[in-house]
């Protein structure tokens, strides 16, 4: 275990530990409390409800008083699963035209995404903060007898983010903030043969389930974000916050046939990864005393993604997997209703659109658009103390995956291996959160 997986693990532990899997496009978390997450996270970037705000607009600090910290977690299940029939590759390079069901029941794995926040009001016009969080995470995994291996049978990204903040007040109108983003981040990919391989003379070459390429690494990277707020009046308000892409080269190790290696030989290497830049324009518009709404368009720059690839000592750049991404958007529209003195609920919609087109759908990050219903409640314990809770549902729409894909000679590659896939992603997500908010 290196400096960066030791440093990476002692992160996670004071973030309460987790191991991710996305809910938003891509490998993008969205989960950052659970007070968002009862209204779908819509608004976020206009919303000031507690430390938690400074995480999707930095700006907002200067909402909060006093000193304030917010801690919390979220439960996600993902129930995803493959449906579809593999065409086996014979030995002289044709396929046998045979087809066979081949299905894969539960592919991403669950997870606990805890956060932390502090914030601190310095005087009237200025604020700082520190948020302990996550804004990317996925960990997806094919079983052995799933016969779509050969082009991917697992996958796994993890990130823990350490953001302290600033916030200036301008004037009543406009407030400032900027934060500086520490990242630190470990992720691997892993592809197995999904049946034996002979040569022409009927010769074994390579057992099923024996690794084609294997690479995994970590790092820890640096980014930033920016945002602002216009106060219209006291009932209207919009936010919008930018944060920067953030660069890895996961420094780790190489494995497989692919890289013409040896059964348990390793090579060290590494493998570049972008988590990609977003952007955030939100309102929140305050109708009564008791009824408010508010929306939030997102904006990812997933087109920055484009493929994977390990640099191996000795053997110099090999293709791990081409992704080809594009851009994804996210619209949310939500509601606060204060249903008295201490009690508040809220409710959400959302629609996510997918990071990938069906021609570059692919079995490890199986993306499709996805629909967002959520319903939460605050509760006020005392003047000082609050307690948000949340849940949402999300419908994952069916999608068509098929791999290899045309002209991808990482895909093409695989075929010898295993053979063709065809098929069909389909499944749904539930989240359940708790948020604890605590002023002094």
């Amino acid at each position: 275990m290196n400096k960066n997986r030791i440093t990476l693990s002692l992160a996670a532990a004071l973030a309460l530990g987790f191991s991710a899997n996305t809910t938003a496009a891509g490998f993008q978390l969205a989960e950052y409390s659970a007070t968002g997450l009862g209204r779908a996270f819509a608004g976020e970037a206009a919303m000031a409800d507690n430390a938690s705000a400074q995480f999707r607009n930095p700006a907002l600090l200067t909402y909060l008083k006093g000193t304030q910290i917010s801690a919390g977690a979220i439960y996600v299940n993902p129930n995803v699963d493959i449906k579809g029939s593999a065409t086996p590759h014979a030995a002289n390079g044709n396929l046998t035209g045979d087809s066979v069901e081949s299905n894969a029941d539960d592919i991403a794995h669950g997870a606990v995404i805890p956060n932390f926040y502090l914030s601190h009001q310095i005087n009237d016009t200025w604020a700082a903060g520190l948020a302990l969080a996550t804004n990317y995470g996925m960990e997806t995994e094919l079983s052995g007898d799933f016969k779509g291996t050969q082009f991917g049978n697992e996958a796994m990204v993890k990130t823990v983010e350490i953001n302290p903040n600033l916030a200036y007040k301008v004037n009543n109108q406009w407030h400032i903030g900027g934060g500086v983003r520490y990242v630190l981040g470990e992720g691997h990919f892993g592809a197995v043969s999904s049946a034996d391989t002979y040569n022409q003379n009927r010769e074994l070459v390579l057992k099923k389930g024996a690794t084609l390429k294997y690479m995994e690494g970590d790092d820890t990277a640096w980014g930033w974000q920016l945002g602002t707020v216009w106060q219209i009046n006291d009932a209207h308000r919009i936010g919008f916050n930018y944060r920067s892409k953030v660069d890895f080269s996961l420094e780790g190790h190489a494995e497989g046939a692919a890289f013409r290696l040896m059964p348990d030989q390793q090579l060290p290497g590494s493998m570049d990864l972008s988590l990609p830049a977003t952007a955030e324009l939100a309102s929140h518009h305050q109708l009564s005393d008791k009824l408010a709404v508010h929306a939030s368009l997102n904006w990812t720059d997933w087109s920055s993604f484009k493929k994977l690839a390990a640099d191996i000592n000795t053997i110099g750049t090999v293709d791990i997997k081409e992704e080809n991404w594009e851009d994804n958007y996210r619209l949310a529209l939500g509601t606060t209703y204060q249903l008295n003195n201490k009690t508040v609920l809220r409710g959400g919609v959302a629609y996510d659109t997918s990071a990938v087109n069906d021609t570059n759908r692919t079995l490890t990050i199986p993306e499709t658009d996805r629909l967002w219903l959520s319903t939460g409640v605050g509760y006020r314990w005392s003047e000082r103390l609050t307690m948000d809770a949340g849940f949402t549902y999300i419908f994952a729409e069916e999608a068509p995956v098929n791999e290899p894909r045309n002209g991808i000679a990482s895909d093409q590659s695989s075929v010898p291996f295993g053979g063709t896939y065809q098929g069909e992603i389909q499944g749904n997500i539930w989240l359940v959160g708790v948020q604890a908010n605590y002023r002094f």
